[in-house]
């Protein structure tokens, strides 16, 4: 639950880099973990699962890849770790867990969720460009006659 380092950071961190890298092409999902310092195969059920949530919008073939599905201010951190989310398994869970732990978690969950959904797409891709991760924008093209 929101560790930082876990597949949620690393899902939050792939939806900022497609917003960073999508402009005109699709961005493949070898790219990205390439960016990220993820292994592809890890990566590819996290950018599934954000498909399946309408926050990226995927496409197939030699030149597909993922784009953003919604404007970057319309995407928070809270939609994207919803859409990874691993759901907590209670049905066996000892009594410890699920009379004092889980309901604790959830609580503490509901309240870092709250938080996070202030936190748009468009102010981490901002944050990364004032940190010169964004990609250099295209040169125009100039001719001399």
């Amino acid at each position: 639950m929101l560790d930082g380092s876990g597949r949620e950071a690393v899902a939050v961190a792939a939806v900022v880099d497609v917003a960073l890298h999508g402009g005109s092409a699709p961005v493949g999902g070898p790219a990205i973990a390439e960016r990220l310092g993820q292994n592809p195969r890890g990566l590819e059920p996290l950018l599934q699962a954000l498909s399946r949530a309408g926050i990226l919008a995927s496409s197939r073939g030699r030149r597909g890849g993922y784009r953003l599905a919604k404007a970057r201010r319309e995407i928070t951190a809270g939609d994207i770790l919803r859409a990874v989310a691993e759901e907590e398994g209670e049905a066996d869970a000892a009594p410890m867990l699920a009379e004092v732990v889980l309901p604790v978690w959830r609580e503490a969950r509901a309240r870092a969720l709250a938080a996070l959904d202030a936190v748009t797409v468009e102010a981490l891709a901002r944050k990364a460009e004032a940190a010169g991760l964004a990609p250099e924008p295209d040169a125009p093209i100039t001719y001399a006659i």
